[in-house]
Protein backbone atom coordinates (compact mmCIF):
# COMPACT_ATOMS: atom_id res chain seq x y z
CA UNK A 1 0.00 0.00 0.00
CA UNK A 2 1.28 3.51 -0.79
CA UNK A 3 0.22 6.87 0.61
CA UNK A 4 0.79 10.45 -0.54
CA UNK A 5 0.65 13.84 1.11
CA UNK A 6 0.35 17.45 -0.02
CA UNK A 7 3.33 19.84 0.10
CA UNK A 8 1.80 21.48 3.17
CA UNK A 9 1.55 18.19 4.97
CA UNK A 10 5.15 17.35 4.03
CA UNK A 11 6.41 20.65 5.46
CA UNK A 12 4.75 19.89 8.80
CA UNK A 13 6.38 16.49 9.15
CA UNK A 14 8.73 16.07 12.10
CA UNK A 15 11.51 13.51 12.60
CA UNK A 16 9.11 11.60 14.84
CA UNK A 17 6.79 11.21 11.86
CA UNK A 18 9.49 9.59 9.74
CA UNK A 19 9.36 5.82 9.74
CA UNK A 20 12.82 4.29 9.17
CA UNK A 21 13.18 1.94 6.24
CA UNK A 22 12.83 -1.71 7.12
CA UNK A 23 16.00 -3.77 6.85
CA UNK A 24 16.30 -6.07 3.87
CA UNK A 25 14.60 -9.40 4.67
CA UNK A 26 16.86 -12.35 5.31
CA UNK A 27 17.13 -14.65 2.36
CA UNK A 28 15.08 -17.82 2.66
CA UNK A 29 17.25 -20.88 2.26
CA UNK A 30 16.29 -23.85 0.13
CA UNK A 31 18.70 -26.75 0.32
CA UNK A 32 19.31 -28.96 -2.71
CA UNK A 33 20.97 -32.19 -1.58
CA UNK A 34 22.16 -34.84 -4.00
CA UNK A 35 22.28 -38.43 -2.72
CA UNK A 36 21.75 -40.53 -5.85
CA UNK A 37 25.11 -42.05 -6.92
CA UNK A 38 24.17 -41.51 -10.58
CA UNK A 39 23.52 -37.83 -9.93
CA UNK A 40 26.78 -37.49 -8.00
CA UNK A 41 28.63 -39.17 -10.86
CA UNK A 42 27.03 -36.70 -13.26
CA UNK A 43 28.63 -33.87 -11.30
CA UNK A 44 32.16 -35.18 -11.87
CA UNK A 45 32.86 -32.63 -14.57
CA UNK A 46 34.79 -29.40 -13.99
CA UNK A 47 32.44 -27.25 -16.09
CA UNK A 48 29.35 -28.52 -14.27
CA UNK A 49 30.89 -27.77 -10.88
CA UNK A 50 31.84 -24.31 -12.11
CA UNK A 51 28.24 -23.72 -13.17
CA UNK A 52 26.90 -24.90 -9.82
CA UNK A 53 29.36 -22.68 -7.95
CA UNK A 54 28.47 -19.63 -10.06
CA UNK A 55 24.69 -20.00 -9.95
CA UNK A 56 24.43 -20.92 -6.27
CA UNK A 57 26.94 -18.31 -5.12
CA UNK A 58 25.46 -15.41 -7.06
CA UNK A 59 21.79 -16.50 -7.03
CA UNK A 60 21.56 -14.80 -10.41
CA UNK A 61 20.42 -16.24 -13.71
CA UNK A 62 22.84 -16.81 -16.57
CA UNK A 63 22.55 -17.87 -20.20
CA UNK A 64 24.42 -20.81 -21.67
CA UNK A 65 26.52 -18.34 -23.64
CA UNK A 66 27.53 -16.43 -20.50
CA UNK A 67 28.43 -19.62 -18.63
CA UNK A 68 30.26 -21.01 -21.67
CA UNK A 69 32.50 -17.93 -21.77
CA UNK A 70 33.33 -18.43 -18.10
CA UNK A 71 34.21 -22.11 -18.47
CA UNK A 72 35.82 -22.11 -21.90
CA UNK A 73 33.15 -24.29 -23.54
CA UNK A 74 30.98 -23.64 -26.56
CA UNK A 75 27.40 -22.48 -25.89
CA UNK A 76 26.02 -25.73 -27.35
CA UNK A 77 28.23 -27.83 -25.05
CA UNK A 78 27.19 -25.71 -22.08
CA UNK A 79 23.50 -26.14 -22.97
CA UNK A 80 24.04 -29.91 -22.85
CA UNK A 81 25.56 -29.68 -19.36
CA UNK A 82 22.78 -27.40 -18.13
CA UNK A 83 20.11 -29.82 -19.31
CA UNK A 84 21.93 -32.64 -17.49
CA UNK A 85 21.97 -30.59 -14.29
CA UNK A 86 18.29 -29.76 -14.74
CA UNK A 87 17.51 -33.49 -14.98
CA UNK A 88 18.77 -33.96 -11.42
CA UNK A 89 17.00 -30.87 -10.07
CA UNK A 90 20.19 -28.87 -9.56
CA UNK A 91 19.42 -25.97 -11.90
CA UNK A 92 16.15 -24.65 -13.28
CA UNK A 93 15.05 -22.32 -16.07
CA UNK A 94 15.24 -18.67 -15.02
CA UNK A 95 12.92 -15.82 -15.84
CA UNK A 96 13.45 -14.26 -19.24
CA UNK A 97 14.95 -10.77 -19.17
CA UNK A 98 15.61 -8.44 -22.10
CA UNK A 99 16.43 -10.57 -25.11
CA UNK A 100 14.37 -13.71 -24.51
CA UNK A 101 15.79 -15.60 -27.49
CA UNK A 102 18.19 -17.50 -25.23
CA UNK A 103 17.03 -19.37 -22.15
CA UNK A 104 18.33 -18.24 -18.79
CA UNK A 105 19.27 -20.66 -16.02
CA UNK A 106 19.32 -20.31 -12.26
CA UNK A 107 20.12 -22.38 -9.18
CA UNK A 108 17.25 -24.60 -8.03
CA UNK A 109 17.88 -23.51 -4.44
CA UNK A 110 20.12 -21.37 -2.27
CA UNK A 111 22.31 -24.12 -0.82
CA UNK A 112 23.82 -27.15 -2.50
CA UNK A 113 25.21 -30.29 -0.89
CA UNK A 114 26.41 -33.73 -1.90
CA UNK A 115 25.67 -36.56 0.52
CA UNK A 116 27.26 -39.83 -0.57
CA UNK A 117 26.44 -41.57 2.68
CA UNK A 118 30.11 -42.28 3.29
CA UNK A 119 30.22 -45.05 0.70
CA UNK A 120 33.69 -46.30 -0.19
CA UNK A 121 34.79 -45.37 -3.72
CA UNK A 122 31.78 -43.10 -3.96
CA UNK A 123 31.55 -40.89 -7.06
CA UNK A 124 31.53 -38.07 -4.54
CA UNK A 125 35.29 -38.49 -4.28
CA UNK A 126 35.59 -37.75 -8.00
CA UNK A 127 33.73 -34.50 -7.35
CA UNK A 128 36.07 -33.79 -4.45
CA UNK A 129 39.05 -34.21 -6.78
CA UNK A 130 37.61 -31.60 -9.13
CA UNK A 131 36.89 -29.19 -6.29
CA UNK A 132 40.47 -29.52 -5.05
CA UNK A 133 41.74 -28.97 -8.58
CA UNK A 134 39.63 -25.80 -8.80
CA UNK A 135 41.21 -24.65 -5.53
CA UNK A 136 44.69 -25.32 -6.94
CA UNK A 137 43.80 -23.39 -10.09
CA UNK A 138 42.65 -20.36 -8.09
CA UNK A 139 45.73 -20.46 -5.84
CA UNK A 140 48.07 -20.74 -8.84
CA UNK A 141 46.33 -17.89 -10.67
CA UNK A 142 46.48 -15.72 -7.55
CA UNK A 143 50.18 -16.44 -7.06
CA UNK A 144 50.90 -15.60 -10.71
CA UNK A 145 48.94 -12.36 -10.42
CA UNK A 146 50.81 -11.35 -7.27
CA UNK A 147 54.14 -12.12 -8.89
CA UNK A 148 53.19 -10.01 -11.91
CA UNK A 149 52.32 -7.11 -9.58
CA UNK A 150 55.66 -7.40 -7.81
CA UNK A 151 57.57 -7.45 -11.11
CA UNK A 152 55.61 -4.45 -12.36
CA UNK A 153 56.40 -2.47 -9.19
CA UNK A 154 60.07 -3.44 -9.38
CA UNK A 155 60.22 -2.26 -13.00
CA UNK A 156 58.61 1.07 -12.11
CA UNK A 157 60.93 1.52 -9.15
CA UNK A 158 64.01 0.86 -11.29
CA UNK A 159 62.92 3.68 -13.61
CA UNK A 160 61.86 5.98 -10.75
CA UNK A 161 58.46 6.02 -12.43
CA UNK A 162 56.32 4.82 -9.52
CA UNK A 163 53.14 6.95 -9.36
CA UNK A 164 52.56 8.81 -6.11
CA UNK A 165 50.53 6.77 -3.65
CA UNK A 166 51.46 3.41 -5.18
CA UNK A 167 51.99 0.85 -2.36
CA UNK A 168 55.44 -0.61 -2.03
CA UNK A 169 56.16 -4.32 -2.42
CA UNK A 170 56.50 -4.68 1.37
CA UNK A 171 53.18 -2.90 1.91
CA UNK A 172 51.42 -5.16 -0.59
CA UNK A 173 52.92 -8.28 0.99
CA UNK A 174 51.88 -7.13 4.47
CA UNK A 175 48.32 -6.29 3.48
CA UNK A 176 45.88 -8.65 5.28
CA UNK A 177 43.34 -8.15 2.50
CA UNK A 178 45.81 -9.51 -0.05
CA UNK A 179 46.54 -12.73 1.81
CA UNK A 180 45.27 -16.17 0.93
CA UNK A 181 44.00 -17.79 4.10
CA UNK A 182 44.65 -21.50 4.53
CA UNK A 183 44.40 -23.03 7.99
CA UNK A 184 44.46 -26.59 9.27
CA UNK A 185 43.54 -28.06 12.65
CA UNK A 186 43.18 -31.49 14.23
CA UNK A 187 40.17 -31.72 16.52
CA UNK A 188 38.60 -34.51 18.57
CA UNK A 189 34.87 -34.28 17.98
CA UNK A 190 31.89 -36.39 18.94
CA UNK A 191 29.17 -36.89 16.32
CA UNK A 192 27.09 -34.23 18.07
CA UNK A 193 30.01 -31.81 18.05
CA UNK A 194 30.65 -32.43 14.34
CA UNK A 195 27.05 -31.55 13.60
CA UNK A 196 27.24 -28.46 15.80
CA UNK A 197 30.48 -27.26 14.19
CA UNK A 198 29.09 -27.75 10.69
CA UNK A 199 25.92 -25.81 11.47
CA UNK A 200 27.85 -22.99 13.14
CA UNK A 201 30.19 -22.62 10.18
CA UNK A 202 27.29 -22.60 7.74
CA UNK A 203 25.67 -19.91 9.90
CA UNK A 204 28.81 -17.76 9.79
CA UNK A 205 29.05 -18.00 6.01
CA UNK A 206 25.38 -17.03 5.71
CA UNK A 207 26.02 -13.86 7.70
CA UNK A 208 28.20 -12.64 4.83
CA UNK A 209 25.90 -13.65 1.98
CA UNK A 210 24.48 -10.87 -0.13
CA UNK A 211 20.71 -10.56 -0.05
CA UNK A 212 20.84 -8.43 -3.20
CA UNK A 213 23.58 -9.39 -5.67
CA UNK A 214 22.96 -6.22 -7.67
CA UNK A 215 24.31 -4.18 -4.74
CA UNK A 216 27.86 -5.33 -4.06
CA UNK A 217 29.54 -3.20 -1.36
CA UNK A 218 32.24 -0.78 -2.47
CA UNK A 219 35.67 -2.32 -2.16
CA UNK A 220 34.33 -5.87 -1.97
CA UNK A 221 36.32 -8.54 -3.77
CA UNK A 222 34.90 -11.87 -4.86
CA UNK A 223 36.47 -14.54 -2.64
CA UNK A 224 36.32 -18.32 -3.06
CA UNK A 225 35.93 -20.23 0.20
CA UNK A 226 36.32 -23.90 0.94
CA UNK A 227 36.20 -25.81 4.19
CA UNK A 228 36.24 -29.48 5.02
CA UNK A 229 35.92 -31.88 7.91
CA UNK A 230 37.19 -35.40 7.43
CA UNK A 231 38.42 -38.17 9.77
CA UNK A 232 42.20 -38.16 10.15
CA UNK A 233 43.91 -41.17 8.57
CA UNK A 234 46.61 -41.39 11.25
CA UNK A 235 45.67 -43.60 14.21
CA UNK A 236 45.91 -42.28 17.76
CA UNK A 237 47.72 -44.41 20.33
CA UNK A 238 47.28 -47.56 18.33
CA UNK A 239 43.56 -46.99 17.80
CA UNK A 240 42.00 -47.55 14.36
CA UNK A 241 42.21 -44.66 11.88
CA UNK A 242 39.60 -42.01 12.54
CA UNK A 243 39.68 -42.57 16.29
Amino acid sequence: MTTSSSPAEESEATPADVVPASPAPAREHTRVEITDPKAIRALAHAARLEVISELYATQASRTATELAAQTGLTPSAMSYHLRALQKWGIVAPGEATGDARERRWKAAGTDFAINSGGAIASPGFAVLDLELEAFRRRATAYAASRQADVERMDALASRDATPAGTPTKDEVDASPAAAVVLASNLLYLTPAQRTELRERLIGIFREYELTDHSRIPDGAQRMATMWSMIPDDRPRNGAPAGC
